[in-house]
């Protein structure tokens, strides 16, 4: 399985991006010098395809994919791709503050602690459906990962299309997500220009 090995500020510092929307908390002192040239249209579109694959943590493959599936689907195919990426499992596990960042929300999914509908699935691109409980396994609930995830999540809010139990480590999918529900600095327009010449 390919994974994305960046190091994540240096990757946000190039991407002028903030880690934030990662869940990181930290800022990186060292300031980018770019040179004043004025970027390509190209270049341009390419950022935000960038940006987008970096933030959900997705390959240039199944990024593809996913435009493809965005624009076989009715409605506009930049809201219908971010929707897409946004109820993916290892998304979905970050935004109910079950993990601290989606590459550890990810892991947890690989590591098989997580059920859906108290089943469990260890697909971090498994896309959730409205109405889906999502619930960290009986047994992991324990860990002494969980609590210190708990105690760094505590105070971040939750999207209003998924209800959250933070003390039960469980949540359900009340609706899908629209785009203006999604609070990422991506301008899908430019991804679909990209990709549809």
């Amino acid at each position: 399985m390919a994974v994305n090995k960046t190091p994540v500020l240096k990757r946000c510092r190039s991407l002028d991006l903030d880690p934030v929307y990662l869940g990181y908390d930290k800022k990186s002192k060292r300031q980018l010098i770019r040179r004043s040239r004025k970027m390509s249209e190209y270049g341009t579109q390419l950022r935000e395809k960038q940006k987008a694959k970096f933030i959900y943590g997705v390959l240039e493959k199944p990024f593809r994919n996913y435009y493809d599936k965005a624009d076989m689907q009715k409605g506009m195919t930049g809201e219908n791709l971010m929707v897409m990426l946004e109820r993916r499992l290892d998304n979905v596990v970050f935004r109910m503050g079950f993990a601290r960042t989606r590459r550890e929300a990810r892991q947890v999914v690989d590591h098989k602690h997580i059920t859906v509908n108290g089943k469990v699935i260890n697909i971090p691109s498994y896309l959730i459906k409205a109405g889906d409980v999502v619930e960290v396994k009986e047994k992991s609930k324990a860990a002494q990962r969980f609590k210190d995830i708990q105690e760094v999540t505590a105070g971040r809010l939750t999207p209003e299309w998924v209800d959250v139990d933070k003390e039960a480590l469980k949540g359900t999918v009340s609706s899908l997500p629209r785009r203006e529900q999604i609070d990422v600095p991506v301008n899908e327009m430019l991804i679909v220009e990209l990709y549809s010449k």
